[in-house]
């Protein structure tokens, strides 16, 4: 029986630049986002612990590429859930190039708007329900119909 490959990223980090949003000519939305991630290493002159920053290249594809680049900027906390992508090319001086993308799946928004100007991972209260900077369809709260006169009454559930 053959193994199963596993090809899974996930990670929190900050946007170090601001989306980048192209449009393909078949009108499909890309967006390209650089994420740092800092790694904990113990310096071994010093016995300190420092954080290694890693810096990755981060694709979002279709309308959750167009909210990324609508609602983050640079500075902004993200996580992520996508898989590796290896990619190679030719420059145009014939120089052969490589690269390891994230190709995000899903990415969630952290922290609030004006988290990029404070700088500390919250953001102050503004009222209910304003943690987010994402619209919130006020649909999703109203109660469902229920059905009447179909003589369901009867049922627990």
């Amino acid at each position: 029986m053959a193994a199963t490959n596993i090809n899974r990223v996930v990670m929190t980090g900050n946007l170090t630049t601001d989306p980048e949003l192209r449009s393909l000519p078949s009108g499909t939305s890309v967006c390209k986002l650089r994420v740092a991630c800092n790694t904990r290493r113990k310096n071994s002159q010093s016995g300190e612990w420092e954080d290694k920053p890693n810096y990755f290249d981060v694709t979002v594809w279709g309308a959750q590429g167009e909210n990324c680049a609508r609602f983050l900027s640079k500075g902004r906390p993200v996580a992520l859930d996508g898989r590796l992508e290896w990619r190679e090319w030719e420059t145009p001086e014939g120089a052969k190039r490589q690269a390891v993308d994230i190709i995000a799946d899903s990415v969630q928004f952290l922290g609030g708007r004006d988290e990029a100007s404070s700088g500390n991972g919250f953001t102050a209260a503004k009222g209910a329900g304003s943690g987010s900077d994402i619209p919130v369809d006020q649909r999703d709260f109203q109660p469902a119909a229920s059905p009447s006169g179909t003589g369901d009454d009867d049922i627990p559930f």
